[in-house]
């Protein structure tokens, strides 16, 4: 099995992180924060520090504003929701996931203004098309780190300083590049980080998080009231973070995972990592420009994307094309729209979409080589022939 899904999720995991969910349910398994006992005294331990690792992967300053969540989406959620009201313009592009195109519209329905700004053909971003879209109510700009489709990277550091000085906050969706790509929150000027455990962090499904800063750490509205285990003689939610946010029972288990896949990362270097996947990257789009009738969708430039590249073959569906390479190859990929429907009418390949290879730090170079070789073997055979 060879596996160019890591967009998706990332595969394998670091075999350290199965080893501490087991040593977790088995050694700990108690609830954080909610009792005076030494299990429950551990299982916060484990607790805060995947959040001071967390912090100090993405250059912020306050563990206790790391949110933990169960995905990407709930944070950019909280973020969307706990910001925005009705009046209120937010800023956004044509490139992102739906985990940030759907809240908007829901929001959108309710009165709040929303401005989709355009980008280049390959993806890209320019930053002066972002500051002419602010306006007097502008209350947030909301980008992705990376495009899911085609891994066009955005320039946030100059995005962040505009929306800085124009005194709104900037929201970066990073679920495609935490852990892949180097990202400071404070030199980049973001003020709302959101980011999913289970891709290149290396950590289980069913986790993610948020980082608040400091300059809308006391606007947010929680998505969620409840049991914190703090203040329990009030009925009234807390007001301070994490609780804030972090209404009910934590999945503990997880950030047990994630605290694994984050000294994977940490020990390989986030800068290695990039390296890496980045030489690969360039070896795959070198390979399918060779082939004829394969047309690649993005910058086609290892050093301004990550590594996701989506293409098509002449005369194939990109079902058809991932369906023939699993049959012969054993390689699972992503065919199709990608949840990203805006970026593919952008690109030109809505509604059919693209065949997505996303590769990730456990893959290697003869995994590419056999995937061209299935694609060459594929355009060789002519346009409506037998798969």
């Amino acid at each position: 099995m060879t596996y160019f899904d890591n967009a998706a999720t990332s595969w394998p995991k670091p075999e350290a992180v199965p080893a501490a969910m087991t040593r977790f349910l088995r050694e700990v398994g108690a609830n954080p924060g909610r009792s005076g006992h030494a299990l429950s005294i551990e299982a916060g331990r484990v607790v805060y520090d995947v959040r001071e690792r967390v912090a100090r992967l993405f250059g912020h300053p306050d563990p206790l504003s790391v949110v933990f969540t169960k995905n990407a989406t709930e944070p950019l959620n909280i973020a969307l929701q706990g910001l925005l009201a009705p009046g209120d313009h937010v800023v956004t592009s044509v490139m992102e996931h739906n985990s940030v195109l759907r809240p908007l519209r829901y929001l959108e329905s309710r009165g709040v203004a929303v401005t989709r700004v355009a980008c280049a053909a390959d993806g890209t971003l320019d930053p002066a098309d972002v500051a002419r879209a602010l306006a007097p109510k502008t209350r947030l700009v909301v980008l992705s780190h990376a495009s899911n489709v085609v891994g066009t990277l955005c320039p946030l550091a100059e995005v962040g300083r505009l929306a800085e000085e124009r005194g709104v906050p900037f929201c970066v969706d990073a679920a495609q590049t935490a852990g892949a790509v180097p990202l400071d929150m404070r030199s980049m000027h973001i003020d709302l980080l959101a980011f999913t455990g289970h891709k290149s962090l290396y950590g289980p499904q069913g986790t993610g998080g948020l980082c608040v800063g400091e300059r809308v750490r006391d606007k947010l509205r929680p998505l969620a009231y409840g049991g914190t285990g703090s203040a329990s003689d009030s009925d009234v939610h807390p007001d301070f973070l994490p609780d804030r946010l972090e209404a009910g029972t934590l999945n503990a288990v997880g950030p047990a995972g994630l605290g694994a896949g984050l000294a994977f990362v940490e020990a390989r270097g986030v800068a290695a990592i990039r390296a890496h996947e980045a030489m690969l990257t360039a070896r795959l789009l070198d390979g399918l420009q060779a082939i004829p009738g394969v047309r690649i969708l993005g910058p086609g430039d290892a050093a301004r994307q990550t590594a996701v590249v989506s293409f098509n073959l002449d005369g194939r569906s990109c079902s058809e094309v991932a369906s023939a390479l699993e049959e012969r190859a054993g390689i699972c990929c992503r065919a199709g729209l990608q949840c990203a429907p805006l970026a593919h009418r952008q690109l030109g390949t809505f509604p059919e979409g693209t065949v997505r290879f996303s590769l990730g730090a456990f893959n290697r170079e003869e995994e590419l080589d056999t995937a061209l070789a299935v694609l060459r073997e594929l355009a060789g055979e002519g346009k409506g022939g037998s798969l």
